[in-house]
């Protein structure tokens, strides 16, 4: 759907004409699909009618519409390019790595995707969206920031992105308006039904403690899930920063976030003389190689479906909210 808006420093001529060809490009207008008559369109957009017909001329004359008499303009036989798309991650890590790898080879060339990163902060991202207006066919935005970060601010930012455009990749946010796609976890639930399907194992344990770093920006939604776990599975819970300065006990279950937290506990476990699955449980996030080869549990969703899913959403041009699929291997550290 064609969004003109009045704040873009664009000509409003130009913005038609990009809109329309974004939509032809995308295969949302079609050869022989009649345009709203510039009368109609006029009254739709709110824009003067002279605006529409220099809009639709540069269209007839770069070979995008035809005119017929009496009839209306249509869509006219073009070739569609490759779809423009530009991602744009909270942080470069290897999880993000693998869903970008999955995205563009379930896109093959259909499609040419550039990536930046926003480190979190949403002025960054309103910087990089104010820079690509109109350059690309769809926005795919990994939504985590700052943990105090103004959600009215951060809602208005996400919608200067035309809904059909939109793409939210591993958290959605709540917005007052649909047609966009997403791709997410829900975080609290995810983690929650994780330990519920892993109660058989974790009910020699007393406590449940996380081990989440400051100023990483995890999702605090993760830990709302655990103390939902622990309240109804009668457990105590708490939340420590640093794995160099948690004191171990037994009968604990450990959660880590990072990977260097779990270096550092099972280094400690280790030079108290613990036993791994027996006086302490350990639980860590995101599989790796070298958890499978520790015999570590792990909660993690399918990154690589993540991508291959957002990709063939955007192929299909379905405007869909997909849950992506969320599991707990079971290992011996429980």
């Amino acid at each position: 759907m064609l969004l003109i808006d009045p704040k873009d420093k664009l000509p409003k001529v130009t913005q038609i004409v990009q809109g329309i060809v974004r939509d032809i490009e995308k295969g949302l207008l079609k050869k022989n699909d009649r345009l709203l008559s510039i009368t109609d369109f006029s009254k739709k957009h709110k824009i003067a009618r002279d605006t529409v017909e220099r809009a639709y001329k540069r269209l007839k004359e770069e070979g995008y519409i035809i005119s017929v008499p009496g009839k209306g303009n249509y869509i006219d036989e073009v070739e569609r390019s490759s779809i423009k798309i530009l991602m744009i991650l909270n942080k470069l890590s290897s999880y993000k790595k693998d869903v970008y790898e999955s995205f563009i080879k379930t896109l093959g060339r259909k499609a040419k995707v550039e990536l930046q990163v926003h480190h979190y902060d949403p002025k960054m991202l309103k910087e990089i969206l104010d820079g690509a207006r109109g350059k690309y066919h769809y926005y795919v935005i990994m939504p985590h920031f700052f943990q105090h970060v103004d959600k009215k601010e951060l809602s208005d930012i996400l919608k200067g992105v035309p809904a059909h455009e939109l793409v939210l990749l591993d958290k959605n946010v709540s917005l007052d308006f649909d047609g966009y796609i997403a791709v997410y976890q829900d975080f609290r639930k995810d983690i929650y039904n994780a330990l519920r399907s892993a109660s058989d194992l974790l009910h020699k344990y007393n406590s449940i403690t996380i081990i989440f770093p400051e100023h990483r920006n995890h999702p605090t939604e993760i830990t709302d899930g655990i103390r939902q776990f622990c309240l109804e599975y009668d457990k105590q819970f708490s939340i420590v920063s640093d794995a160099n300065h948690t004191a171990l006990m037994k009968k604990h279950v450990y959660i880590t976030l990072t990977d260097s937290d779990l270096a550092s506990l099972i280094k400690s476990v280790r030079l108290k003389g613990l036993s791994i699955g027996e006086d302490i449980g350990i639980i860590s996030f995101n599989e790796t190689a070298l958890k499978e080869l520790l015999d570590i549990t792990v909660i993690t969703t399918d990154f690589e479906a993540m991508g291959e899913t957002t990709a063939r959403l955007i192929l299909n041009k379905e405007f869909a909210q997909v849950h992506n699929p969320f599991k707990i291997i079971k290992r011996k550290s429980l």
